[in-house]
């Protein structure tokens, strides 16, 4: 079972807050986000979601951070660091002012206990494959390995820590600055357990500290005095507000109410054609694609022509022209075009001929026979409209019945992870520019995986393509292994890369700006000038 503060905990923190806020009137935040759903967790090593991952950036940091310029590695809590023995290994030096909000120095052990926690077995940490590029790391997740001791990262004296790695990885760095890999409080951990995010003064190693968290209505931070950049942090208290309601969010947008919308399903897809001219709608290149996942443990699923059958037959084109309408584009493919180092294979386009006929050969002709099955979504009303237009073909080209099963964004998170599902609606952000962050999902063991398939092929052709230093023999192996997973075994079914689109008013705000990864730094951001309806 995933470790984490518990709802009722959430809960009873979000009460404590309300009340004791009531006796006197709120501070105005310096600027409020739309933030899309409520948080799963708040613990690095558990999020898996953009959402979550926004705030987490400004509680928890890791060796390295972001550039907001463009999404790059840059110095973090480690000002500098050696690679030695042609990239096997890295060196990092902590700053010597770098502390936690209460003052404490950030140490070396800091590190390792957080990384040690990530890559323990009972966290169950989804992400901890992120890891899997340190010596042994891997070993000691799966449980092969008991002995830490034998992991490649070591805390060499109080400011120093050593990473052995498996071989060369030229994004180790674009790993160390993701949120998985941040730096938390040991002795907050040690002391409170799976409460510890609700722990009075929650300290932080990052640029903001915790200082409300309201279920269903906003989390608030406030500036870290104590933060090695505090001269630098252009905002002293930023809100985030849940909401799945797209509608509803433009709407607190429109009022200024809220001052940013990050998440492209929290606008309105039947104004998008009006909104898109403003002038605060930014539209940008962007890592992430939107697709279907099968279980593959559940029957008919496990039939490779099953799944192939219906990834023929979803018209993609028909998805974004008539339902996102925000400049996103048809997938054949998983790996979105536009990375440095990978040009994508053909996947599955769309031919319903021959999906009739794959689907004939599984014992299945004309439909007849075929189980009536669901389609796991999270709520909202873009997914339902897609959940619906892919029904639609489904039942018109192969004469299958599909149901849609919407679900809050928590309990749907739960049922992709314990299988609970038939078909799901998925969607992948890069965690970096690299094919990796896309692929290594899919492998045997990954937490992500969330299809119940494992392959050993797959798997073996991940790391042998991840450890060559050659640029092309790499993108070689890891297009064989994009195409054995769409094209030949059909795990999943891409349906649309996305467009990155904000909204946010250029002439009030500042220190914003548009990258591949969608990744805002909060500390770069400022306000400039009060708007008024």
């Amino acid at each position: 079972m995933r470790r984490g503060v518990s709802w009722a905990s959430y809960c009873a923190l979000g009460l404590t807050l309300f009340f004791s806020g009531c006796a006197q009137p709120e501070e105005p935040a310096d600027f409020v986000i739309v933030n899309g759903s409520e948080p799963e967790s708040l613990d690095p090593a558990i999020i898996t979601g953009q959402a979550e991952s926004r705030i987490v950036r400004c509680l928890f940091e890791g060796l390295v951070r972001l550039d907001p310029k463009n999404a790059s590695p840059v110095p973090g809590i480690a000002d500098k660091w050696d690679i030695l023995e042609d990239g096997n290994v890295y060196v990092f030096h902590l700053r010597s002012n770098a502390v936690w909000s209460t003052g404490r120095p950030i140490t070396a052990e800091d590190v390792v206990y957080s990384w040690k926690r990530v890559l323990e077995p009972a966290t169950a940490a989804d992400y901890a494959g992120q890891l899997y590029f340190v010596k042994n790391a891997e070993e000691y997740n799966t449980g092969k390995l008991k002995d830490f001791e034998q992991v490649g990262v070591k805390a060499v004296d109080a400011r120093t820590v050593r990473v052995e790695l498996v071989g060369p990885t030229p994004f180790f760095l674009d790993l160390c600055a993701f949120t998985t890999l941040a730096v938390v409080p040991r002795w907050t951990i040690e002391k409170y357990g799976d409460r510890w995010l609700t722990s009075e003064n929650l300290p932080s190693s990052s640029t903001h500290v915790l200082e409300s968290w309201r279920i269903q209505d906003k989390v608030r931070i406030r500036k870290n005095p104590l933060h090695w950049d505090a001269k630098n942090v252009q905002n002293e208290i930023v809100d985030f507000l849940p909401m799945d309601s797209a509608m509803t969010a433009m709407n607190l947008y429109e009022s200024r109410q809220a001052d940013i919308l990050w998440d492209k399903t929290l606008i309105p897809s039947e104004l998008m054609d009006v909104l898109s001219k403003r002038e605060d709608c930014h539209r940008f290149d962007y890592l992430g694609t939107f697709f279907m996942r099968f279980n593959t443990t559940r029957k008919p699923f496990d039939d490779p022509r099953v799944r192939k059958a219906l990834a023929l037959v979803i018209d993609k084109k028909r998805i974004v022209e008539r339902i996102t309408r925000g400049g996103e584009r048809p997938a054949d493919h998983f790996v979105p075009k536009g990375m440095v180092v990978y040009d994508p294979p053909p996947g599955l386009g769309y031919d319903p001929e021959l999906a009739r006929k794959l689907l004939a050969e599984a014992g299945f002709p004309g439909g007849k026979g075929f189980p009536s099955f669901q389609y796991l979504s999270k709520t909202g009303k873009q997914d339902e409209q897609i959940g619906v237009e892919i029904q639609a073909m489904f039942k018109e080209h192969l004469g299958i019945n599909m149901e849609l099963n919407q679900k809050e964004w928590k309990v749907y998170l739960s049922a992709q992870g314990k299988l609970d599902f038939d078909v799901s609606r998925s969607s992948w952000i890069g965690d970096y520019n690299d094919p990796n962050t896309f692929l290594d999902m899919f492998m045997s063991n990954n937490g992500n995986n969330r299809t119940g398939w494992k392959s050993v092929k797959y798997d073996d052709l991940i790391r042998e393509g991840n450890l060559k230093v050659d640029p092309q023999e790499r993108e070689k192996i890891l297009q064989q292994a994009e195409i054995l997973l769409v094209r030949e075994e059909t795990i999943i079914a891409p349906i649309y890369f996305y467009a990155g689109i904000n909204f946010y008013r250029p002439d009030e705000l500042t220190g914003i700006y548009p990258n591949l990864l969608d990744e805002h730094p909060i500390w770069a951001i400022r306000r400039v000038k009060r708007g008024s309806n």
